[in-house]
């Protein structure tokens, strides 16, 4: 699975899949004081769908096919920077594609490999590395929000 998660924190993570990914996806944006509206579980369950990061454009284009009516992009952006903004998706930002975040409500920075060939990217958790950068960061007077540290180069299946 492209958003295979490797552990390197102190901590268990709950991988969700399926329905049970959705329901908590609903339950973190609730529980954060969002609504949980028709169009938000539309778009998180096509996007959870995905193992490959996938575009705002793609997932418009899949819902529009599905519902027989147009779903217009700049929706779905804002939708997914919710998502972002709530951790319950991830954003690639060199490919401006998006993960679903298979355990909603664990905050990690994120971490990509990104395969240059095929488009793989695999979601990395070490609260190490993360620590480090935040602590940089912070040396230089200033506060990191959301970081993002992404690996361009070729997965195992690709550099083979």
């Amino acid at each position: 699975m492209a958003q295979a998660q490797t552990k390197a924190h102190d901590h268990a993570h709950h991988e969700h899949s399926g329905r049970k990914l959705i329901d908590a996806a609903r339950d973190a944006l609730t529980k954060a004081g969002e609504q949980w509206t028709g169009m938000r579980e539309s778009v998180f369950a096509e996007l959870a769908q995905h193992e490959r990061p996938v575009s705002a454009y793609d997932i418009a284009d899949n819902l529009s096919r599905s519902r027989g009516k147009r779903v217009a992009p700049n929706s779905v952006y804002r939708i997914l920077d919710l998502f972002v903004t709530n951790n319950l998706a991830l954003r690639v930002e060199s490919a401006n594609a998006f993960l679903a975040n298979t355990h909603p409500g664990c905050e990690h920075d994120c971490i990509f490999l990104v395969c240059d060939e095929c488009g793989e990217a695999t979601h990395v958790d070490d609260d190490e590395v993360s620590q480090t950068v935040r602590r940089i960061a912070g040396d230089h007077s200033f506060k990191a929000e959301r970081p993002v540290i992404e690996i361009r180069g070729l997965c195992r299946a690709c550099a083979e």
